[in-house]
């Protein structure tokens, strides 16, 4: 299956993309050059036919073999104890937060999981590599709810950690937080719980987005 795999994706290959992805993602070597819905569509395909066997044996020899599996582990139909057994093991591959975001954004859960997700992300929230504590952040995205807005701010208040990936993950949960709760968030940020460089790019980021009211904004 692998091989097969393989050859889809060389067959997608973009040279133009590729240079455009490796200025990108600095540092990230094997870059291919295969858009992202190109892998999309494959990883809708892999999920329906053989997801899990496909994950078992999934290549990391290339950026798109990457993120290719983190796709299928989003789009797959397993249930919630499979999945978190599935992006347990795949938080270990992320080393890029281009990897990181677009695997959050592959995982939905249903409402009644919310709980046992949330547990699953406390471990996360506590741990000292970047990219582990970043996903965990990207995720909180999906609680940002009357039920977990409290706690969401008590978290990253708590979070000190000076790797800019994590500090950018920090700054855009507020201003995504702001959106829906923006007194809340102007309260919580008048309090300076985050450091100088974080408080200055969440505030950058409220007064950038066209979904917060101008009148709100002129608060921060």
């Amino acid at each position: 299956m692998q091989q097969k795999i393989r050859g889809q994706l060389y067959a997608l290959v973009d040279p133009n993309y590729r240079q455009f992805i490796q200025k990108l993602f600095p540092g990230v070597s094997n870059i291919l050059g295969v858009r992202l819905p190109h892998l999309k569509k494959m990883a809708q395909c892999i999920a329906k036919t053989n997801g899990e066997d496909y994950l078992k044996d999934a290549a990391d020899d290339s950026l798109e073999e990457v993120i290719l599996q983190g796709l299928v582990i989003g789009y797959v139909t397993i249930d919630i104890k499979q999945r978190l057994h599935w992006i347990k093991n795949f938080v270990c591959k992320i080393n890029h937060w281009g990897i990181c975001d677009t695997f959050c954004r592959a995982l939905k859960f249903k409402s009644e999981d919310k709980v046992v997700v949330w547990n699953f992300l406390q471990p996360f929230l506590c741990d000292h590599r970047p990219y582990f504590l970043r996903f965990a952040i990207v995720m909180l995205f999906k609680f940002i709810d009357d039920e977990h807005i409290d706690a969401i701010f008590s978290i990253v208040s708590k979070v000190h950690h000076e790797h800019r990936y994590v500090k950018l993950a920090i700054a855009w949960l507020i201003s995504e937080c702001c959106v829906h709760f923006p007194e809340k968030t102007l309260i919580f940020l008048e309090s300076e719980p985050l450091d100088l460089w974080t408080q200055r790019i969440a505030i950058r980021k409220i007064k950038a987005s066209f979904r917060i009211d101008p009148f709100i904004k002129r608060k921060f």
